[in-house]
C-alpha cells in the first residue's frame, strides 16, 4: 500500500477508533459486547475479530504496522461511518447500537 495511502487509512482510524487496546478488551469480554455480534457457525462474530484485530494494530509499533492492518483500518472507517448516521434519538448508554459500535473500537457515547 502507497505511503500515502497509509497516512490516510491511519488518520481516518485513529478518528474512528476512540478507544484505548485496554478498553477495547475490558469491552470484548462483556456480555452485551456478545449480545450483539453476530456468530456464524459457532464461531467468534466479526465484530469480536474486528476488535481483537484493532487491539493488535493498536499495540503495534507504527514500522511493525501491515498492508492487511492498514486495509482493516479502511473497513473499520466504514463500519464506524455508516452506523454513526443512524444514531437513535435519547440516551444510547445501553442500547445495542453503542455496543455494537464499540466491538469495533468506537464509542458513540464518548463523543457527548
Amino acid at each position: 500500500m502507497p505511503k500515502d495511502d497509509r497516512s490516510d487509512a491511519r488518520h481516518e482510524c485513529d478518528d474512528a477508533v476512540n478507544m484505548t487496546a485496554s478498553e477495547i478488551e475490558k469491552w470484548l469480554d462483556t456480555g452485551e459486547s456478545k449480545e450483539v455480534a453476530q456468530k456464524t457457525d459457532g464461531r467468534e462474530s466479526v465484530g469480536h475479530r474486528s476488535g481483537r484485530h484493532i487491539v493488535r494494530i493498536l499495540q503495534k509499533k507504527p514500522a511493525d504496522v501491515t498492508d492487511a492492518d492498514y486495509v482493516h483500518r479502511r473497513k473499520v472507517v466504514g463500519y464506524v461511518a455508516r452506523p454513526s448516521k443512524q444514531r437513535p434519538s435519547g440516551d444510547i448508554t445501553d442500547t445495542p447500537w453503542r455496543w455494537s459500535l464499540m466491538n469495533w473500537g468506537h464509542d458513540p457515547g464518548m463523543n457527548g
